[in-house]
């Protein structure tokens, strides 16, 4: 009996051990339970800034650790060339023509905090549906989707209303008119026009009442002060907006309350960086979704102290620098906190560097490496063409490159996926779940066609032919670079999307990037046989996306795009806007 007893012990022993070895790895425990999510997004940042992505004179020694340690992607690719609209598709995973937030006109970003457009309370964001998994949620940054409906308190377009359960940072987006001493960016060639416009009107009114008193012109005093009002109206009704824009745009809220107005920038870096590590530091305890969006690297380019002149890139590479630090600092608490291994990072920039962006000799874009065009270009792969890594120890292998077509509209599924969380099934999602492509379980992206806008004019297609390993590319509508030969639109500092500043191709440019990444060649039916076979396709393949658009409000019409006063966050009593309750604390 003893024997029988042993052996019974012996083999149920075996059997138990045999289980376990059975077990799926802990790459396939690890994906069921709900990880930490935190989602890093630079502003601006061309892909030829970053080392892991070629630069060698920007040190960015955390963002390539990052990339050592989770898969790299090289065609990791924006919805939108500019930050409202691509944010909008990131936080929503559809293309922004869909939620109404890609322009009609040239007003293609949300313009004021007391403008009434913004991303459609109707519109499902990636957060809010974390937030009914029971995870925190947290934006921390920069926003750009709008603030007010109708009121000055309805928040209909902010954070809080869109799945975040804590906001700190900017409701707008860093510009130049933030800082006292720097050229106003805002609008510079229409403020310039206004100013002109009133002096005229001045003038002319000041000469009429001269001529009234030399007697050389007969005109009676009720016109002159007719004139005079008018002059004065005309006055009142831009400068109260356009002359006070760093008390209108550039501000700082927590939550729904306005803490600086205007914004202190000489600590808007170490606020963002201590409010990040405490939003981490007090979720710990449970899943969270931290949505750090950076102010670095757009300008004005605010650089603290320490970094100011560090680099080999003047302002730009001590910023880009900075930025690389405030990476390493929240990677370092997730470590010091025991949550390394059940947290997914993930780094991007919202759309390429800007070219155009310069002052006298100094360059304050970025640089988009090989790829041709930036900022503002919908077709062009240097303004859609951005860094992406993930990093999850223990789940996604360490130095993995993936080179397959991926958007950044693909992050809204990925997390929602892993987050328990069910994709909404009354509307179009554009993007695609990652983690079989990055875990290496397919060995291809499930994007077949990526479509490329410039506001609401599609510019260019993209096919990922998968069976031959061909990514054609087709151009519809290119922007005219000015100077001639230059590689951006100097001119205009913006390159447009529609009217005499582009140029029209049919048949269209036809690009295979497989073989030509640069956009250097387009090829034509004499050089390429498939030439004709290619833009077929890709015509049929525009017909099918055009069938699933539907019309919508559109957030950046020129209504919605203008300041309204009634709309203007306030943290006094409207118009007398002043505080700074950090400084208080």
């Amino acid at each position: 009996a003893s024997f029988l007893l042993l052996c019974f012990r012996t083999s149920l022993v075996t059997a138990l051990i045999f289980s376990l070895l059975l077990q799926p790895p802990l790459t396939q425990l690890s994906i069921i339970t709900q990880p930490n999510i935190v989602l890093l997004m630079a502003d601006d940042l061309g892909i030829g800034d970053v080392g892991c992505y070629g630069n060698d004179t920007i040190r960015t020694p955390n963002i390539d650790q990052l990339a050592k340690e989770g898969v790299k992607l090289t065609q990791h690719i924006a919805a939108a060339p500019l930050c409202t609209p691509s944010r909008a598709a990131f936080l929503t995973g559809r293309y922004p023509i869909r939620s109404g937030m890609d322009a009609i006109n040239n007003y293609r970003v949300i313009f004021w905090n007391g403008g009434s457009g913004g991303l459609p309370p109707n519109e499902t964001t990636f957060a809010k549906i974390l937030q009914q998994q029971g995870y925190s949620t947290g934006l921390i940054g920069k926003w750009h989707q709008g603030v007010n409906c109708e009121s000055r308190n309805d928040h209909c377009h902010h954070p809080l209303n869109h799945g975040f359960d804590y906001f700190y940072g900017m409701p707008f987006t860093l510009i130049s008119d933030c800082q006292p001493n720097e050229t106003p960016e805002m609008d510079r060639a229409f403020r310039r026009k206004l100013w002109l416009s009133t002096q005229m009107v001045g003038l002319v009114t000041l000469t009429a009442a001269l001529g009234r008193l030399t007697g050389l012109i007969s005109v009676r005093w009720k016109m002159l002060i007719c004139l005079a009002g008018f002059s004065l109206l005309f006055f009142i009704s831009w400068f109260s907006s356009y002359g006070f824009v760093r008390y209108w745009n550039c501000i700082m809220m927590r939550n729904h309350e306005v803490t600086e107005q205007p914004m202190v920038t000489d600590r808007t870096t170490s606020l963002i960086l201590r409010e990040s590590i405490s939003f981490v530091e007090r979720n710990k305890h449970k899943p969270f979704l931290l949505f750090l969006s950076f102010l670095h690297s757009h300008t004005p380019l605010l650089t603290t102290e320490k970094f100011l002149g560090k680099s080999r890139h003047g302002l730009y590479g001590d910023n880009v620098e900075e930025m690389d630090w405030m990476v390493g600092q929240v990677l370092d608490v997730i470590d010091k906190e025991g949550l390394k291994n059940t947290t997914l990072v993930y780094f991007a920039s919202d759309h390429g560097g800007w070219l155009e962006r310069q002052e006298g000799k100094r360059q304050l874009g970025g640089w988009n490496g090989i790829y041709r065009g930036g900022k503002a270009m919908g077709g062009w792969e240097g303004g859609i063409r951005v860094p992406g890594i993930f990093r999850w120890p223990g789940v996604l292998s360490a130095g993995t490159v993936i080179d397959e077509p991926t958007s950044l509209m693909d992050i809204y599924p990925t997390v929602v996926h892993l987050a328990g969380g069910v994709l909404p099934q009354d509307r179009v999602i554009d993007g695609r779940d990652l983690m079989p492509l990055l875990r290496g379980t397919v060995e291809h992206s499930e994007h077949e066609f990526l479509f490329h806008y410039c506001g609401i004019h599609l510019h260019a297609v993209r096919w990922h032919q998968k069976d031959s390993g061909a990514i054609w590319k087709a151009h519809y509508m290119t922007p005219i670079f000015r100077p001639l030969g230059a590689g951006a639109c100097y001119d205009r500092g913006f390159c447009p999307c529609f009217g005499e500043g582009v140029t029209h191709h049919d048949p269209p440019l036809l690009f295979d990037l497989s073989r030509d990444p640069s956009e250097a060649k387009p090829l034509s039916p004499d050089t390429e046989p498939l030439f004709d076979t290619v833009i077929r396709k890709m015509g049929r393949a525009i017909e099918e996306h055009r069938r699933t658009l539907t019309p919508v409000p559109e957030q950046l019409s020129v209504y919605n795009v203008v300041w309204k006063p009634w709309l203007q966050p306030c943290c006094g009593m409207f118009p007398f806007c002043w505080c700074d309750k950090e400084g208080d604390n």
